[in-house]
């Protein structure tokens, strides 16, 4: 029977399913190993399981020419096996190997079935690292090929691929494997369409694929790669244009008013002008929003640029259309501080929380107001204006009669926007009609999140805010089925943030002086720790016991609190609320206030172990000061050894520069994207060969292309094998390819 790529693996060599050599056990078990460890069940998935790295031992040498220390292939002769028993009792076989001009040994240690695998006069091809035992030379570490005919070299003499392995099955077993599947195989299909393949100028898909695993020199290899990275970005760009191209057909979306009294009001009555930035994504959203297909749009920004203004215009635009908005935020913190953002920036508008002034007001007097009334919440009036907007807060936080009454205004349509956390996608929340939903912080949402909200709704426009840049060739990539709109300007009068970096004891109170002369002028300091208790895997300080130290030894004169993620939510929210109050001067927290935390009276921000942080985070961290009128100071402290190179890589970076664009790139190039992608993303096929931080240009070229040929064949009608070639590549993600 005839092999091909959708054949099982055992099909190549059932006599390898029995073998010892490269199994723990016989029979279909060693499949098994495969197929747990690597997903690898057919023949086409052996071969894009693509080497790790390669070994060049293409140089065959002569004996007498060996050099005790280098790596050497040699091929030669049988002349003596020997076996016996060390003092030590290991069995040990020695194979003499002759070549005309000299003669080797290679040691066999416990491999006592060697003494008859090898015989005189067997002609043999090993590669090792040269050494010298007792005066004779000898191969360490070797690799020993039988050769028999005219039968190609597979392990030694060439340039040898390392294919990834596991405990089980050894990558000599897989080479072996991956070499018999290519005898055994006809000429592949190319997966691309010709025309493009030729456009494109790309060598033969067989050929790169025969070559990435055994590739005959350097330059045949490079050659397969760039083949290869380029399919894979195609197919990945394929896959985000078919998913764009079949939402924007099949969605039925609102055509809403993107000017109108709201927005109006809204730009007329804050106090600040907007940046040229904002202007211009207010624009470009609104004019998303207008046409009648779902918008789905990326909206990054800088942290500190004014994302909510964007945000809350957008609500407008839906709201003065006759809809309704939600705005979702990955924590209670930052979704009460949205609240109190957007309950000030409307207050010419004519903005009113949605429960009853008066109800609330009478609880107040009672003492038992709930969390989400506002001290500050404007009155029906109180701007001059007639109330033209309801707003509310629902999060697990709001129970009781509240959370009815919520409930039943956003069921009803008497709750225009509603902000909130992800209790806004459970069963219990019913809207009337919604149109836009903002989520904040989308790296904290997966994809069944959005899908869930998204169907609170007919088909609401979406608006995804991020205050961490995705580097530019993942925004094109793995986020390149949304429209992007980039914030990249911040406010006038925001001061920069000097950062250090404190390696030594001396810099540690250079820093805690900078502490206390910013207290003293009446400022407020944040501390971050990354953990909460001292059995933190990682053994970093924790929270509550840098809130101690700092209290008892180093500021024993300034009021200390602390926050982290185990406090319960009311809890959180009112020491919070406490610190932007100004009632203390520092607060130790956790990473729990690494998004979107606003408080402007914070000029100073101490990050204990910042080695640990990826610049993302870091970032995010930084973001938290800066954001009054008052020159900013954060003190990473850096506690790595000097031999670490990638942390005091990141830390540098973090000195270097304060643009978030120029740190996502940096990010990227340091950790790869492989660990940037987001929980939206889960189940996307991996990049095996391409790498987003250098191939900068095939993305290009790959978008340009997928996209192009989506344009033209929106359904992959005329080229039924490459839709079915698409759907192989989204085999974990096929519910994003073909639905909403």
């Amino acid at each position: 029977m005839p092999l091909t790529p959708a054949s099982p693996v055992i099909d190549i060599d059932r006599r390898l399913a029995t073998r010892r050599s490269g199994f723990r056990s016989k029979g279909d078990e060693a499949w098994a190993v495969l197929a747990g460890a690597f997903e690898i069940r057919t023949v086409g998935e052996l071969l894009r399981h693509y080497p790790r790295r390669y070994i060049d031992r293409g140089r065959v040498g002569a004996i007498r020419d060996l050099r005790i220390g280098e790596p050497a292939t040699v091929i030669g002769r049988v002349a003596h096996v020997d076996r016996r028993v060390t003092r030590r009792r290991q069995t040990m076989v020695t194979v003499e190997v002759y070549d005309g001009t000299g003669y080797l040994s290679l040691p066999f240690f416990n491999q006592p079935w060697l003494a008859s695998q090898y015989r005189e006069g067997m002609e043999v091809a090993v590669s090792g690292v040269v050494g010298r035992y007792r005066g004779q030379l000898q191969l360490q570490n070797q690799e020993v090929e039988i050769l028999r005919g005219d039968d190609e070299l597979v392990h030694t003499a060439r340039i040898t691929p390392v294919h990834p392995a596991t405990e089980g099955i050894t990558t000599r077993t897989i080479r072996e494997l991956v070499h018999r599947a290519l005898e055994r195989l006809q000429a592949m299909d190319d997966p691309l369409p010709a025309d493009l393949v030729k456009a494109e100028r790309l060598g033969s898909f067989d050929r790169a694929i025969r070559d990435i695993h055994f590739p005959d020199s350097p330059e045949d290899l490079a050659r397969a790669r760039e083949r290869l990275k380029f399919d894979e970005l195609f197919m990945l760009e394929l896959g985000v244009a078919f998913r764009k191209r079949r939402v924007e057909a099949e969605g039925k979306g609102t055509a809403h008013r993107s000017e109108g009294s709201l927005t109006d009001r809204l730009l007329a009555t804050i106090p600040f002008a907007p940046t040229k930035a904002q202007k211009r994504a207010m624009q470009e959203i609104g004019t998303a929003m207008e046409r009648p297909r779902p918008m789905n749009v990326l909206l990054q920004g800088d942290v500190g640029a004014g994302k909510t203004l964007v945000a809350l215009h957008a609500a407008l635009v839906s709201i003065q259309s006759g809809h309704q908005a939600a705005i979702m935020a990955p924590t209670e913190v930052l979704a009460g501080q949205h609240l109190r953002s957007i309950a000030a920036l409307l207050q010419g508008v004519g903005a009113v929380p949605y429960l009853d002034l008066a109800a609330i007001d009478a609880k107040k007097d009672d003492g038992q107001a709930s969390l989400m009334d506002l001290e500050d919440a404007p009155s029906p009036g109180a701007s001059g204006v007639e109330a033209s907007v309801t707003y509310a807060l629902l999060t697990s936080a709001v129970t009781g009669k509240d959370r009815q009454a919520i409930l039943a205004g956003v069921n009803e349509g008497g709750v225009d926007l509603l902000v909130g956390t992800h209790a806004l996608v459970q069963e219990g929340v019913t809207f009337a009609d919604l149109s836009l939903a903002v989520i904040d912080e989308q790296h904290r949402f997966g994809l069944h999140q959005r899908t869930a909200l998204r169907s609170k709704g007919a088909e609401p426009d979406v608006l995804i805010m991020t205050a961490t840049p995705i580097p530019r060739t993942l925004a094109l990539t793995y986020y390149g089925d949304l429209d992007v709109v980039i914030l990249d300007e911040l406010p006038q009068g925001r001061q920069p943030i000097e950062t250090r970096l404190v390696r030594s004891v001396a810099e540690r109170e250079e820093a805690y002086d900078v502490v206390r002369r910013e207290v003293e002028a009446g400022r407020q300091v944040f501390v971050v720790c990354a953990a909460i208790d001292e059995g933190n895997r990682m053994q970093v300080k924790a929270a509550e016991q840098e809130a101690e130290r700092l209290r008892a030894e180093v500021f024993p004169d300034l009021s200390v609190e602390v926050l982290h993620g185990r406090m319960r939510p009311a809890l959180k929210g009112t020491r919070m609320e406490d610190f932007r109050s100004g009632r203390f001067h520092l607060l130790i927290s956790t990473t729990v206030i690494e998004v979107g935390v606003d408080v402007p009276n914070a000029t100073v921000m101490l990050v204990e172990n910042a080695e640990r942080f990826g610049l993302a985070q870091l970032h995010q961290l930084r973001g938290r000061i800066g954001r009054g009128d008052r020159r900013s100071y954060c003190f990473l402290f850096d506690e790595s050894k000097e031999d670490n190179e990638e942390a005091r890589g990141r830390l540098d970076a973090m000195v270097r520069t304060t643009d978030g664009f120029e740190l996502a790139d940096e990010d990227l190039r340091l950790r790869g994207e492989g660990t940037l992608f987001d929980a939206r993303q889960s189940g996307m096929p991996d990049l095996k060969l391409a790498r987003l931080a250098e191939d900068v240009d095939l993305v290009k070229r790959a978008r340009e292309r997928a996209f192009a040929l989506i344009e033209r064949d929106p359904s992959l009608g005329e080229d039924p094998g490459l839709l079915e070639g698409l759907r192989r590549w989204f085999e974990r993600s096929i519910e994003w390819l073909f639905h909403s």
